[in-house]
């Protein structure tokens, strides 16, 4: 299956019925009256976060969905049925947005979750429920009122607790496939990696999710290389493990093109936990190794941990600080909630 995570939608929730102008008529009935029931509601468009689902593939071969009208009134008072709804399937961490795809409607972010982005119309009376005293004859009823329409942008964010970062050839997917059961392309080109993959990934007693974001290179933010497009599903990732090619020459300018591309996507993604790794030490020298991890201390300001993808060497002690960075940020969660509702509640 294709990965989308864009999609240009046009929806428009059902019309109303008509009322009916409809007459009693049977025999030894003198004055039967008005019976002319009532239309009606049209259906609503509704959006559904599901299970099962991790692509907006569909929403490129089907682009307008329209509920149904609502069935007209009929006679003796029988009121129409109401329109059928139509219903957007969607996966977990669709964000819906209006037509000039910057103002959100909705966040979806658990399986379950419904949106009824627009209402059916109102069925219009018959002409039963404008029977008074002074006009016992009516011979008139009211059209359904018109459904709504827009267009409409949905937008996935994959929800994953770690997100893997770097320049392409990083080496990204292969420390995917080595921790998971993730079978993610590789190969010795940039841009191997096409859309964002992922993994469960089990250490010890935990697991989490991580995800593969495609390679970024200097102006990523202003959509050079394979843009902006794929910095959006970082967003949701509790911890960035940012890997850095050891093979390179120049270690620090490879980390700060991708600090400097985070922060002008959103300076909350810079402010995210991150882990500094440098990857490939299996290809170079000690006294190499050495020096760039001497660099690359100095420009992050942390501790950089050492990989090898390809042979797994260290890969478990990465995936330990993983863990223990998201049981944090979890607790540090739990503590913000809490004081929400008891802003006196100390630890």
């Amino acid at each position: 299956m294709k990965f989308l995570d864009q999609a240009k939608v046009y929806v428009r929730s059902g019309d109303g019925g008509a009322g009916a102008v409809s007459f009693l008529r049977e025999k030894f009935v003198e004055f039967g009256g008005p019976n002319g029931g009532n239309g009606g509601r049209g259906g609503d468009v509704i959006v559904e976060c599901v299970d099962g689902l991790n692509t907006l593939i569909d929403y490129r071969y089907q682009q307008h969905f329209k509920a149904k009208t609502g069935t007209h009134g009929m006679g003796k008072n029988r009121t129409g049925a109401d329109g059928a709804d139509v219903v957007l399937r969607v996966p977990v961490g669709t964000q819906v947005f209006e037509d000039d795809n910057e103002t959100l409607i909705a966040d979806l972010t658990e399986v379950g979750q419904r949106v009824v982005l627009l209402t059916g119309g109102n069925g219009g009376f018959g002409n039963a429920h404008f029977k008074t005293s002074s006009n016992q004859a009516p011979r008139h009823a009211n059209p359904g009122q018109e459904g709504k329409e827009k267009w409409i942008w949905l937008r996935l964010k994959l929800i994953a607790d770690a997100g893997l970062v770097g320049l392409p050839n990083a080496g990204k997917s292969t420390f995917l496939s080595s921790v998971s059961a993730a079978n993610p392309k590789i190969a010795d080109y940039p841009f191997t990696t096409l859309h964002p993959n992922l993994g469960v990934v089990s250490i010890g007693e935990h697991d989490f999710v991580l995800a593969d974001i495609p390679g970024l290179i200097e102006g990523a933010s202003e959509g050079a290389g394979l843009g902006d497009r794929f910095l959006g599903h970082v967003e949701r990732c509790a911890v960035l493990i940012h890997l850095i090619d050891g093979t390179q020459e120049d270690v620090k300018a490879a980390y700060q093109t991708i600090r400097g591309e985070l922060a002008a996507y959103d300076e909350r993604l810079a402010e995210k936990p991150e882990i500094v790794v440098l990857n490939k030490i299996d290809a170079i020298d000690p006294d190499e190794l050495k020096d760039k991890l001497k660099v690359l201390k100095r420009i992050s300001k942390a501790e950089v941990m050492t990989v090898s993808a390809a042979t797994r060497q260290n890969i478990d002690q990465v995936l330990y600080r993983v863990v223990s960075v998201l049981d944090e940020e979890r607790a540090a969660a739990a503590e913000s909630e809490r004081r929400k509702v008891e802003p006196n509640w100390t630890p």
